[in-house]
């Protein structure tokens, strides 16, 4: 088996790709190959080869591949399952972004052979609020409430959806569309995504919260018979699930989803003015008390290697290398399907990207009160 940081390979150019490649430039020094479908620009960069490729063709995805040791994915979801194919084929590492059910699934079939890690949904959610979710999980004896909430949001939200495009619309609509898993009176089950609307309070700024698919990762599989109700919902600024809900349900474009993406591309405009919420609430007993434990950060964009990047360009780089660089060094399985909850929260945070994630430090929570995040439902 090859050195896993031998030879790293990104496919994917776009803001997330690219990001993680300054990222691995800038916090490790690392040559890497950042692979996409388009011609590469004509700056150079000592640490970065850029590469031309087409992962449709198998012979070109097969070269790429066998000279390197570590393949990242950051591709659409729906590339997951051929990448890591091919990646287990040959004996490469596989990573990806995925927040995707049933691409996880088929890339956890192939785990049983694997002499690689196969080692999907990695990033900010799901990623990193697996990892928080299970470190919170493990402060109590017993286990009531797990509540995982995640927004990417713009900072002003001016027009009528309440939203801005941050990151991948392929992802969005997926995420609003498929069904959500969660963990109901003790029983693993699924929900509609879009429903279990709340209101959520963070100093002082009003949000809302509601259900979405994928986020979750395999943490409802992890957590089945410790907890009585987990749940994950993002984050939007008031009023966005409503104008959703009348393009998916009212007006049927869920079952559509090509010409929702049409619609939501030519009227949604894309904007780097973001922020990253993380909030996540435990309850249950300690001790023979019933208690509660919150978490909740807000992060924003930050200059990386000489560029501006967004809040959720650097969180979701960074959750994808904190785990990379826990397998590196020999802290994750060293083969086969690794989920996200099997990096500790202080593992994460011991870590050369740990610094982006600063805030969920139980030491930084502390103060007079913490601003925690108050649900309050909303009947539909």
């Amino acid at each position: 088996m090859k050195n896993p940081l031998e030879a790293i390979l990104i496919l994917g150019a776009g803001k997330i790709g690219s990001t993680i490649a300054d990222m691995l430039a800038e916090l490790h020094g690392l040559p890497t190959t950042l692979a996409d479908m388009q011609p590469s620009p004509a700056a150079s960069d000592p640490l970065i080869n850029r590469l031309q490729l087409d992962i449709q063709s198998d012979a070109a995805l097969a070269e790429a591949l066998r000279k390197h040791s570590l393949v990242i994915n950051a591709l659409p979801f729906f590339c997951a399952a051929r990448v890591a194919t091919a990646a287990a084929q040959h004996e490469v590492h596989y990573f990806d972004l995925t927040e995707d059910v049933a691409a996880t699934r088929a890339i956890r079939a192939l785990a049983p052979q694997a002499r690689a890690v196969l080692m999907p949904q990695c990033g900010l959610a799901p990623g990193v609020i697996g990892m928080l979710g299970g470190h919170l999980a493990g402060q109590f004896d017993a286990l009531h409430e797990l509540q995982l909430r995640v927004g990417a949001l713009t900072v002003h939200a001016t027009n009528a959806l309440r939203y801005h495009f941050t990151w991948s619309i392929d992802g969005l609509i997926n995420e609003y569309c498929n069904p959500c898993d969660a963990i109901v009176n003790g029983q693993l089950t699924q929900v509609q995504p879009l429903e279990g609307l709340e209101s959520w309070l963070l100093d002082g700024q009003q949000f809302e919260a509601f259900n979405t698919s994928g986020g979750l990762g395999t943490l409802c599989e992890t957590l089945q018979g410790r907890v009585r109700n987990l749940s994950y919902k993002t984050l939007r600024h008031s009023g966005h699930r409503d104008a959703m809900h009348l393009l998916l349900h009212g007006l049927r474009l869920m079952e559509r989803r090509d010409l929702l993406r049409q619609v939501l591309e030519g009227a949604v405009p894309h904007s780097r003015d973001d922020m990253v919420v993380i909030a996540a609430t435990a309850t249950g007993l300690r001790g023979g008390r019933l208690e509660q434990e919150t978490r909740t950060v807000r992060i924003y964009g930050a200059p990386l290697r000489g560029r501006h990047r967004t809040a959720i360009e650097l969180t979701t780089a960074a959750g994808m290398l904190g785990a990379v660089e826990l397998f590196a060094t020999g802290r994750l399985p060293q083969h086969g399907f690794v989920r996200q909850e099997q990096c500790t929260l202080s593992a994460l945070l011991a870590t050369r990207v740990g610094h982006y994630f600063e805030g969920l430090r139980e030491d930084a929570q502390n103060g007079a009160e913490p601003a925690a995040p108050v649900p309050q439902a909303v009947h539909r």
